[in-house]
């Protein structure tokens, strides 16, 4: 009897580990950071929420990172093993190993705003403009930004306060005539009677992508390629669903305010998350352009050493 017993007892596991769906069976683990609570992170969370991860067998825990600097860190001691980040090019000529495996966002989604009074570009001429410390994207956003209006560092006076919340703090205290912003602060700065000036969304620029350190390309390997398929089908959802997109945003922001979700939202699609996941090398390249003047190996590094398409391309061919 008791052999009988045992035998049923062992059909019965077998039956319902067969009757179990085998993507709750196979899951595989794996944790992506974000430094910052930008709608441009929406990639990841909306494919999140929609269970595209679980869909190609992954278990994905995102984990907000406080700042770049810190996702850099966490991401080089090991944990989080990706992180959503644009400064790759920066980490890597300053000691870290990691290189971008899919562009998320390949243009520069900063504005120039001005405050209440000036509307007019020569009016900042001599004026105090927020900005960043040398080599960070705010720094770069800013230099570009006077190129485009026709001016010079020594037209006016750069103040490095931070990065944007810094910069959007110094407007509302009348410490700064001028700075760049992005949304959602940039709608908030509108409403207020800010001025926006100039757009950079038509500059390239390698902005957030997928990064991981080089040493653990073959480790993450058959994670990458189905972690990159759901991203790439959570850049589809948020074109088709509008709704559903910023009811995301919203969740993980915890903005409430319904024009700021609805014109962040038209603002990203126009800007383009990049279906096809491409790195943009001009836009590696400009970032380069703008490093050597305070970093040396900027000026014969070349955009190639900073991003791997592998398995970029691998998606995209359905294989």
């Amino acid at each position: 009897m008791k052999r009988v017993f045992h035998y049923l007892m062992g059909m019965f596991f077998i039956a319902v580990a067969l009757a179990t769906p085998a993507s709750a069976q196979t899951l595989k683990k794996i944790r992506i950071g974000y430094p910052s609570l930008s709608f441009r992170q929406s990639n990841v969370w909306v494919a999140k929420e929609v269970g595209l991860f679980n869909r190609y067998g992954l278990e994905v825990e995102p984990i907000f990172l406080r700042g770049g600097q810190i996702a850099t860190q966490a991401l080089a001691g090991g944990d989080p093993p990706i992180v959503n980040i644009g400064t790759v090019v920066q980490a890597d000529l300053t000691g870290f190993d990691l290189v971008l495996v899919a562009a998320v966002e390949t243009t520069y989604d900063q504005i120039v705003f001005a405050r209440p009074g000036i509307t007019k570009l020569e009016q900042l001429k001599g004026k105090i403009i927020g900005t960043d410390r040398p080599a960070t994207p705010v720094a770069y956003g800013t230099l570009v930004a006077l190129k485009k209006m026709g001016l010079t560092p020594k037209d006016v006076q750069l103040r490095p306060l931070g990065s944007s919340p810094q910069i959007v703090a110094a407007f509302y205290a009348g410490q700064i005539a001028g700075g760049v912003g992005s949304p959602p602060a940039s709608f908030k700065l509108e409403r207020d009677g800010f001025h926006s000036l100039v757009s950079l969304l038509d500059v390239p620029y390698q902005n957030v992508g997928l990064v991981v350190r080089r040493g653990r390309m073959d480790e993450l390997g058959s994670r990458l390629v189905p972690l990159l398929r759901a991203v790439r089908a959570g850049v589809e959802r948020y074109y088709a669903d509008k709704a559903f997109a910023m009811k995301v945003i919203g969740k993980y922001t915890k903005e409430t305010d319904h024009d700021v979700l609805d014109r962040s939202y038209e603002f990203y699609k126009k800007a383009g998350f990049r279906r096809e996941l491409v790195t943009s090398e001009p836009g590696l390249q400009g970032i380069l352009d703008f490093l050597s003047e305070s970093i040396p190996e900027a000026k014969t590094a070349k955009p190639a050493q900073f991003f791997d398409d592998r398995f970029v391309r691998q998606v995209n061919s359905g294989k």
